[in-house]
């Protein structure tokens, strides 16, 4: 694929995740602070190392940063949970998972406003992550996560996340 398709639809939602209209991605991400759903799973092994995905440097939002296990915006008309098996299997080509529900939050930048469904998983089988997708990603400590918080290395978004839902790991 090699770049975001900037026509794809997204829906538009108002803060408790109503659906209020729609929008393409070009729209979302140009800095118009539509509020649009997205996906997000963490995929912690039983070790307690959470797995992260290297964001390839063409995407639109983040390039090079590391980010949350898989990502990913509702297409028209799907539930949470249709979004989060879709982008699973996407991203890490895993079909058989247990995602626990652990909340949702807006999510504000300068380029987008995305209203966040936050769910983690324990997985310990091999992952496959997209090559079309990600630029791989690996498993890594509490302590290696410590010492990237706020060095450029992580995604924002990831480090607000990871902060709100997982800071008593840390």
């Amino acid at each position: 694929m090699n770049h975001d398709n900037q026509e794809e639809m997204f829906p538009l939602v108002d803060e408790d995740g109503n659906v209020i209209g729609s929008a393409s991605r070009g729209e979302c991400h140009s800095g118009s602070r539509l509020l649009h759903p997205v996906v997000h799973l963490h995929v912690f092994n039983s070790r307690g190392e959470v797995y992260l995905q290297k964001r390839p440097m063409w995407k639109d939002i983040q390039p090079g940063k590391w980010d949350t296990a898989v990502g990913g915006h509702f297409d028209a008309g799907e539930t949470m949970e249709e979004a989060l098996r879709r982008e699973v299997r996407e991203e890490l080509g895993i079909e058989d998972f247990v995602p626990q529900f652990l909340g949702k939050y807006v999510f504000d930048s300068l380029r987008e406003r995305e209203l966040v469904y936050v769910n983690s998983t324990i997985y310990d089988e091999a992952l496959s992550p997209s090559a079309d997708e990600l630029d791989g990603g690996r498993f890594w400590t509490m302590n290696e996560i410590k010492e990237s918080v706020g060095k450029h290395v992580l995604t924002p978004n990831f480090e607000h996340e990871f902060l709100l839902f997982f800071s008593h790991l840390l």
